[in-house]
């Protein structure tokens, strides 16, 4: 290993941007140098050799909320500049998502068979509501000590994600999302060999060979989303339906440009430009989300949906999907008998 390679490696470990960390000189270190040091791209500290647990504590906590306001805020602000090159924005402000305690006792109160998750865990008290009214919890998880954790905090079943899959990844920390690219077939045997709970298969699959390879690998189910993206039914935009016609598996990019946390969809020009040298990170979840609202209510040049897609959509036919579902379990049926 090269001494860049092996700078690189740090920086990706550890979060920087830059090699460079900020010695912890005790009596100068104030909040102020170690933002400025994080904001750079290296690593602030703190001196606390003289420091009582409470003036560390005062520290960490005025540092996290320095840096934190302020890297969201200039995200939302860069982001928000960059969205201007798309035309003008929509006069409406953009609206407060739903809230999340909200919905989940919505769906306490619709009982249905199953209530699934992605990107993280339901609180204790809530899983135990859900059993207690016959409602099974299915959790996503895209690496094995999320879905042991899933497990563990009372989950049924578990969906193991693959990184082909579209749409959002389920990684529980956001932050490591982009890091946590496991294939399913390299993921879902490991999952079996240690988990004992039933594991549903999910990403890349969208005919009866995928069904038939996930069943053999120890699968209960599978999850299909991309292959059911051109069926009438779903009423997909055209736009977007068309982009998965044909689509090949490596023509498909992940981006956070819709929403602030990472997910895959068909390259659109949209898209493209976000990635393009120069153009800045997108703001966080979920004032990204909100932001691309806002753009799409006015005249621009901003995705009208978000274009989401697995590597598979090469395999995604616009029949219905009734006979969809029914040749895929046919074709599986011949393969696995």
């Amino acid at each position: 290993m090269t001494g860049l390679e092996r700078a690189l490696a740090f920086c990706e470990r550890f979060g920087m941007r830059l090699p460079v960390l900020h010695a912890p000189m005790a009596g100068s270190s104030p909040v102020e140098l170690a933002d400025a040091v994080a904001e750079a791209g290296g690593m602030g500290a703190r001196g606390a050799l003289q420091d009582t647990p409470d003036r560390i504590a005062a520290w960490v906590d005025q540092f996290r909320a320095r840096s934190n306001s302020e890297d969201h805020r200039r995200r939302t602000d860069d982001a928000r500049a960059f969205l201007s090159r798309f035309g003008p924005p929509g006069e409406t402000a953009p609206t407060d998502p739903p809230v999340f305690d909200e919905q989940c006792e919505a769906l306490l109160r619709a009982r249905p068979t199953v209530v699934s998750s992605i990107m993280g865990l339901f609180e204790p008290e809530y899983v135990r509501r859900l059993h207690a009214l016959g409602i099974a919890w299915f959790a996503c998880a895209t690496t094995l000590d999320d879905a042991l954790a899933a497990q563990n905090a009372g989950a049924d079943v578990i969906v193991a994600q693959g990184m082909e899959a579209g749409g959002h990844r389920g990684s529980f920390d956001q932050d490591d999302a982009d890091h946590t690219d496991i294939g399913l077939f390299a993921l879902f045997p490991w999952f079996a060999d240690h988990l004992r709970v039933p594991i549903v298969a999910a990403g890349g699959i969208a005919d009866g060979r995928g069904v038939a390879a996930a069943l053999a690998l120890g699968a209960s189910a599978v999850q299909v989303g991309t292959a059911l993206l051109r069926c009438p039914e779903t009423a997909t935009a055209p736009e977007w339906a068309a982009a998965l016609n044909g689509l090949a598996p490596d023509a498909t990019l992940t981006t956070r440009a819709y929403t602030g946390r990472l997910a895959r969809a068909a390259p659109t020009a949209y898209l493209k430009e976000w990635s393009e040298p120069g153009a800045p990170s997108p703001a966080p979840y979920p004032d990204q989300l909100q932001r691309v609202t806002q753009w799409r209510r006015g005249t621009n040049e901003v995705d009208p949906a978000n274009h989401w897609s697995g590597q598979s959509a090469a395999l995604a036919t616009d029949e219905p999907a009734g006979e969809v579902l029914t040749r895929m379990w046919r074709e599986a049926s011949i393969l696995i008998t």
